[in-house]
């Protein structure tokens, strides 16, 4: 076969070779195995910080001698541990520095270890953002090599394009398809249909249709992060589970409408890290501090793909169901009209209050009966509430 037409055909089957390289480094972080990121002026061996042991620890650093390894923070985390950073940096360490004391500088409240940051660069910086993606601990060792180090390898690794990060989500996203759709009455006795969708790189979002929305009119629609503890397990410690049953009867009282379920657990940060977040909180933390003391921004969600799901179904005028400014905010600036809003308030419980505060007073969701809720011993809470 001629190289043009394998070239043609290969990008229809595999996509394009930066797409392939950065879903493959996905896979790789969330293994906890090491790939190469390689940016114009850099080549970088990056490890993730997630699992990481003594062995894991001594395995790395022989594949990266004689180069010593860095850990790179994001600035959030930095900041929490005390260092000025308005983006990533790197941290040099010693040969004594072991497992123990990494872990401690990445996912602990607190660390009593003194270190001298460096600016990360590039490659650095797209390695953080492909391991948030990963949604492992937003933590890398890196090292720089060759690509005569690169080709002798055995087994061969990943290596990732530094600009094809930053355009993943965008191709992500692009690249959406309806995968399968089926009617499924549930035991509240909505009628919904089920419309799965799935990106190149393997994503599952899904739009429940309740009842036959009128799509000439804007359609009642709620943009639900999927939250495991919440919507199955009924958890206390968070109003989703609440929120969406209360969705879905808004949704049939308004005659048909639109519930997007995203997989965004954790604010966009995953399953193990949202465990992560809570023990933090136990220790005394609010919801904000806790996702920013492990290195992530308060909140790691992208509407994009819900946009795109909207247009696929043809829905361009919707009322938004939602406390948060930001969704109002993310899809009308992708060219959703947003016509109206429509709160969803849910009951505030003695598990619950402190999260829920933390969101009304700091991330500035419109939780008015949160603030009615507080009582007269709250002064604390109430003094740091934005009415």
């Amino acid at each position: 076969m001629p190289n043009d037409i394998a070239g043609v055909t290969g990008s229809i089957l595999f996509g394009t070779r930066e797409q392939v390289g950065v879903g493959r480094g996905l896979a790789e972080f969330r293994a906890g195995r090491p790939i190469v990121v390689k940016s114009r002026s850099e080549l970088l061996l990056c490890l993730p910080v997630e699992g990481l042991d003594k062995d894991r620890l001594a395995a790395f650093r022989a594949l990266c001698a004689p180069i010593a390894p860095r850990l790179v923070l994001t600035s959030l985390r930095a900041r929490s541990l005390g260092i000025d950073a308005d983006e990533p940096v790197a941290l040099e360490l010693m040969s004594d520095v072991d497992a123990g004391t990494i872990l401690t500088l990445v996912a602990d409240a607190t660390s009593d270890h003194v270190f001298v940051p460096e600016p990360a660069g590039p490659a650095a910086m797209a390695a953080i953002e492909l391991i948030k993606l990963a949604q492992v601990l937003p933590t890398v060792l890196v090292a720089e090599t060759t690509a005569a180090i690169v080709n002798a390898y055995s087994p061969s690794i990943i290596t990732v394009e530094a600009g094809a990060v930053a355009r993943f989500r965008e191709k992500a996203t692009q690249s959406l398809a309806i995968a399968g759709e089926a009617y499924v009455p549930l035991s509240s006795g909505v009628r919904t249909r089920f419309v799965v969708f799935r990106d190149a790189f393997g994503e599952d979002p899904v739009a429940v249709i309740v009842g036959t929305p009128d799509l000439s009119k804007p359609v009642p629609v709620r943009i639900h992060s999927a939250c495991l503890t919440g919507d199955v397990f009924g958890s206390r410690r968070c109003d989703c589970g609440d929120q969406l049953k209360l969705a879905l009867a808004r949704l049939q009282e308004a005659g048909g409408g639109i519930i997007l379920y995203l997989a965004q657990e954790g604010r966009g940060v995953g399953l193990a890290n949202k465990m992560r977040t809570y023990k933090l909180q136990d220790a005394g933390l609010d919801t904000v501090d806790a996702n920013t003391t492990l290195g992530f921004d308060d909140d790691e969600r992208d509407y994009g793909v819900a946009v795109r799901m909207l247009q696929m179904l043809g829905c361009a005028r919707i009322v938004l169901l939602t406390n948060n400014p930001a969704k109002l905010d993310g899809l009308a600036k992708a060219g959703i009209e947003i016509t109206g809003r429509m709160p969803i308030e849910t009951p505030v419980n003695s598990d619950n209050r402190r999260y829920l505060t933390a969101k009304a007073s700091r991330a500035g969701h419109q939780l008015r009966h949160v603030i009615a809720s507080l009582t007269p011993g709250d002064d604390q809470q109430e003094a740091r509430l934005v009415p």
